[in-house]
This record gives structure tokens, sequence and C-alpha cells, in this order.
């Protein structure tokens, strides 16, 4: 799975389990289950809650009648933290190596690095006011969520 899957995945899987309300082992939701509303493979949907678990954002389980359950109320966990236990980022990318004696080569590594810095800083800075359970609600109140 690529690195750019991991966050939509893990997004989704947390709403999910929000939207079944699924905050203890009884109400555990399988990965096919999950994986059935996205829709992809549920080895996929293991990799991803493996994380999201290690990250303590939900719990599983193994086996029959196992699956995936939120650990945390879905209000207090923020689109930041879920990137972060994906080992993802809104990274989005690295400035080429300049050449030296040209006037460009020798400044753009510099200057595209700062642009790079400080829109993953704004990308954070906006993750954080999203939660999981903003991911429930209408997309034009999602959208404008501050």
């Amino acid at each position: 799975m690529s690195d750019s899957q991991k966050f939509p995945v893990a997004a989704h899987a947390l709403a999910y389990l929000a939207h079944k309300s699924a905050d203890a082992p009884a109400r555990a939701v399988s990965s096919a289950e999950l994986a059935a509303s996205m829709p992809t493979n549920p080895v996929v949907v293991r990799r991803v809650t493996a994380m999201l678990a290690k990250a303590g954002l939900i719990a599983t389980r193994m086996g029959a009648g196992g699956g995936a359950w939120l650990t945390r109320d879905p209000k207090t966990i923020t689109l930041d933290q879920v990137l972060r236990a994906v080992d993802g980022c809104t990274h989005l990318g690295v400035a080429p190596a300049g050449v030296k004696g040209c006037p460009v080569g020798e400044r753009i590594p510099d200057a595209v690095s700062a642009a790079i810095r400080a829109a993953d800083t704004a990308a954070s800075e906006r993750l954080s006011k999203i939660t999981v359970l903003d991911l429930l609600a209408e997309p034009a109140k999602n959208a404008s969520a501050a």
C-alpha cells in the first residue's frame, strides 16, 4: 500500500468505527466490514488498523468475533493525530539539489524547502482542527470547520 493511501484509509476506518459506535470489544467491527465500506482489501485495512492500534487510537482482536473498536472518543481524535499514527505526512516532497554556478540552481533548493515546510505546517495546523467526529458531519460543515 502506498503512503498516500494510508491516511484516507485510516480516517475512513475511524469514522466508520465511530458511525457504528464501536467503542468496546463487544461492538468490534471486522476488517472485512471495514474494507467493504471503502471498498478496499481487508489486508490493507488490517495493516492500517495495526498502525492505529499501535498509536492507541483503537484496539483490535484477532479471530472469530474479532475486529477493531475505538479506544477514545471520536471527538477527541484529530486528523493530524491520525496522519502521524500511519506515519504519514503532509510533506510535498524534497527540493532537488542545486547546481553550483547556476544563479537559480544555487538558490532554489533552500527556497523550495522553505515553501514546503510552510505548506506542511499549514496543513498540519488545519488537520489538528478536524476530528473524526467532524468527518461524519455534513460535507459543507466539515469543509468549513476551523
